[in-house]
C-alpha cells in the first residue's frame, strides 16, 4: 500500500471510529431527530439568509431533498419559513425556540465530544495543526474543482 492509499484508509478509519464513539449518545440526546434533520438545523442556524440553495450546498445533498426535508422540519415547528418584504419570491429559513434547542443540544454534544478527546489536541503544536489545515485545505480545494467540472 503506498503512502497516498495509506492516508485515505486511515482517514477513513478515523472518520468511522469518531461517528461510532460518538453515536450512541447522539441517538440518546437527539432520539427522533435524523442525522440529516439536526444538520440542516445545524446550517439554518449558522448561515446567514439561508435558503434551499445554500442549505444544499452546504449539506451536498440535492435541493429537492433539502426541500423534502424542510418540510418535515416545518411540521416538527422546528424551523419556519419567511420572505423579505422587497424580495416575495425568495423563500428563507430560520429556527423555532424548539429549533433552537435541538441545535443547542447538538452543539453541546459536539463541545463534550472535543472536551473528551482534549488529550490529543494537547499534544499537538502550531506546526502540526497548520499542516493537517494545509493538507485539508488542498484536498478540498481540488475535490471541489472535480465537482464543479461534474455539474
Amino acid at each position: 500500500m503506498d503512502k497516498r492509499q495509506q492516508l485515505m484508509s486511515e482517514l477513513m478509519d478515523l472518520s468511522n471510529e469518531i461517528i461510532w464513539l460518538n453515536k450512541p449518545e447522539l441517538e440518546s440526546a437527539l432520539a427522533g431527530y435524523t442525522l440529516n434533520e439536526v444538520e440542516v438545523i445545524e446550517h439554518i442556524a449558522l448561515i446567514p439568509e439561508v435558503n434551499v440553495t445554500k442549505l444544499a450546498a452546504a449539506s451536498y445533498m440535492t435541493r429537492g431533498a433539502i426541500s423534502k426535508l424542510t418540510k418535515k422540519l416545518v411540521a416538527k415547528e422546528l424551523i419556519e419559513s419567511y420572505q423579505h418584504e422587497h424580495n416575495k419570491k425568495e423563500i428563507y429559513f430560520r429556527l423555532t425556540p424548539a429549533g433552537e434547542k435541538i441545535n443547542a443540544i447538538h452543539q453541546q454534544l459536539h463541545h463534550s465530544f472535543l472536551e473528551r478527546d482534549q488529550e490529543v489536541f494537547q499534544q499537538m503544536t502550531k506546526e502540526e495543526f497548520d499542516t493537517i489545515f494545509r493538507f485539508i485545505g488542498r484536498y478540498r480545494q481540488h475535490l471541489k474543482r472535480l465537482l464543479k467540472e461534474k455539474r
